[in-house]
């Protein structure tokens, strides 16, 4: 697409501009500043706002978050990619045969550990959970607690909360010495993983298990060992919502890595990919490492469509 026809889509979406050295400048659709401090580089596919540093390295993020159906569907046109929007009836299920939401109990004998006052019991589970890196803060956020006693005795509880608030998952790891790392309950993980908490119209972080979750940030969310497929809940908010990507799962799962990111393309996500090199899982990382290697994180272009078919035939 010529850049004289990109600037008149996004002169439709973001109104007038002025140009400054080779940047446009535009007003800041998330901070409506009253100056014109976003920064537009046609050249390079990037924005960022002066003020409220909302950023991004694909200018398409722009046109399909605030701009129109037409605006989406020509900016979709010149660049030959999936419209989204045209996918509305057949992609996703009608609210009247909408599923509900999976909801279980957590464990009788979980203890929160945010709690002030806590059992002597607990100082296993804090000791394994700091050795980790894991802070206070995160045991508060995470609402992560501990069984003592019964089924899942010897293990660290993180909950999963849906939109209703009602737990919905669980993980329940060992901090004892136990064979099985894992012994999570018998139910469905089409789940979004503490969904309650997360916002899709932030970038998001995907990770495979909950402590990658809490080391990569607020906004992460694992995959609990399983993949994306279409018809999955997670893949759908993401897609509806046409939410950034951060995909940093462990070094190991490459195949399912690309898949997954073939799969977000093929519906026009903007997908970057976090090196997670050097280290078992993110669960492991440093969290300055991690944020450091997600600000470094590499776009995914269109063209990895014909590099991940390639492979494939081999």
């Amino acid at each position: 697409m010529s850049e004289r026809k990109k600037l008149r889509i996004l002169n439709e979406v973001l109104g007038s501009c002025y140009l400054s050295n080779e940047e446009y400048l535009f007003h800041c659709p998330k901070c409506s500043h009253h100056k014109k401090k976003l920064s537009v580089n046609i050249n390079k596919n990037v924005f960022k706002c002066w003020v409220c540093d909302y950023s991004g390295r694909a200018l398409r993020r722009l046109v399909k978050r605030y701009g129109t159906f037409h605006n989406r569907q020509a900016w979709d046109e010149f660049e030959e990619t999936v419209d989204v929007a045209s996918f509305g009836s057949d992609l996703f299920e009608e609210e009247s045969s909408f599923v509900a939401e999976p909801t279980l109990s957590l464990p009788e004998e979980y203890i929160s550990l945010a709690n002030k006052n806590l059992p002597r019991t607990a100082l296993s589970a804090l000791r394994y959970l700091y050795d980790r890196g894991i802070t206070k803060k995160d045991i508060v956020r995470w609402k992560i607690g501990y069984c003592s006693s019964g089924e899942y005795s010897g293990r660290v509880i993180i909950p999963s909360f849906g939109m209703s608030g009602r737990c919905n998952y669980f993980i329940a790891r060992t901090h004892m010495d136990d064979w099985k790392k894992y012994k999570n309950p018998a139910a469905s993980k089409d789940i979004i993983f503490n969904h309650l908490y997360l916002d899709f119209d932030e970038d998001m972080v995907i990770v495979e298990g909950a402590f990658d979750a809490i080391i990569s940030g607020p906004n992460s969310v694992p995959l609990l060992g399983s993949t994306i497929r279409e018809e999955s809940r997670l893949f759908q908010e993401i897609v509806k919502k046409d939410t950034a990507v951060y995909i940093a799962l462990d070094s190991d799962a490459q195949k399912k890595e690309d898949r997954i990111i073939k799969l977000l393309l093929k519906y026009g996500i903007e997908v970057y990919k976090v090196d997670t090199s050097g280290y078992e899982d993110v669960g492991v990382m440093p969290k300055e490492l991690f944020n450091k290697r997600k600000n470094e994180a590499s776009l995914i272009e269109d063209n990895f469509y014909s590099i991940f078919e390639n492979s494939m035939r081999f």
